[in-house]
């Protein structure tokens, strides 16, 4: 489980001080994917930085697995972010590695050997249907593909949490669905607490357990994607209410991740 207490994150700008999260409370469930929404600048992902401390709160307590990471030494915190994987919205590769190359960043980072490494990155590519493409470089990858090798630079480690920030932003709506469906598989074969941050209302819709609505750095909603499909959902905010537009579908039943099997347009045109 995710649990952060009273969280709040301040910056300095030449102007005065700016507060970006302001005593965020939210308890993510262990193995559930929860999204946080919001606008522009609503501060959603301060708050998910917030969760491996990329980005350290002014104040408030961030539990993953029962740790305080506030309280972590610089070393422990070191240690305990390799069980922290995220997910960043421009793809963040290295364009003169490999993308099994740029999957063993992670790994070499974490202290892991070399030949281990290159056998653990090529199994993580094998979870996003990449295997063959471990010796390409990334010019030569289309920006679902791109994504996917990140995907799997975050899965690497093995982490126990997945954060994703604006994962779709930097794709066209059909890659959309092939991502979204990556996520929706490695959270259900793997078991992994996803976190995923996003401004479109139809990946929460798709992806999402939970959802948590922030405006000006607050928490102002919080329901169960199950309460809106019952119809039980009482919006209070404009983007609670705009939740009930039309979804991507995703196919929960299909192949468990690794097994070649690539869904939706990425089948076809990667």
């Amino acid at each position: 489980m995710i649990t952060l207490r009273d969280v709040t994150t301040v910056f300095s700008t030449p102007t005065g001080p700016y507060t970006a999260v302001d005593g965020a409370h939210l308890e993510i469930p262990a193995g559930s994917i929860q999204g946080i929404i919001g606008f522009s600048g609503a501060g959603k992902s301060t708050l998910l930085r917030n969760i491996n401390l990329l980005e350290r709160p002014t104040s408030g307590q961030v539990v993953v697995g029962g740790t305080d990471l506030t309280e972590l030494s610089v070393e422990e915190l070191r240690r305990a972010r390799h069980g922290i994987g995220m997910v960043f919205q421009n793809f963040n590769l290295v364009n003169n590695l490999t993308a099994a190359k740029n999957v063993e960043l992670s790994l070499k980072f974490a202290g892991v050997a070399g030949t281990e490494r290159r056998r653990r990155a090529l199994e993580a590519l094998a979870i996003v249907d990449l295997a063959d493409k471990a010796d390409s470089y990334p010019a030569a990858l289309s920006g679902g593909q791109k994504q996917r090798v990140a995907i799997a630079r975050a899965l690497a480690t093995e982490p126990a949490v997945l954060l994703c920030d604006e994962p779709t932003s930097a794709v066209d709506p059909r890659t959309t669905t092939s991502v979204l469906q990556y996520l929706a598989d490695i959270n259900r074969d793997l078991g992994i607490t996803t976190v995923i941050v996003t401004h479109e209302m139809n990946v929460v819709r798709a992806l999402a357990d939970h959802v948590a609505v922030m405006e000006a750095g607050r928490i102002v909603e919080r329901f169960a994607l199950a309460e809106l499909e019952a119809g039980t959902f009482t919006p209070a905010t404009a983007i609670g209410a705009h939740l009930v537009a039309d979804e991507i579908v995703l196919d929960r039943r299909r192949t468990p991740v690794g097994a070649g099997v690539t869904p939706g347009e990425e089948a076809h045109h990667g």
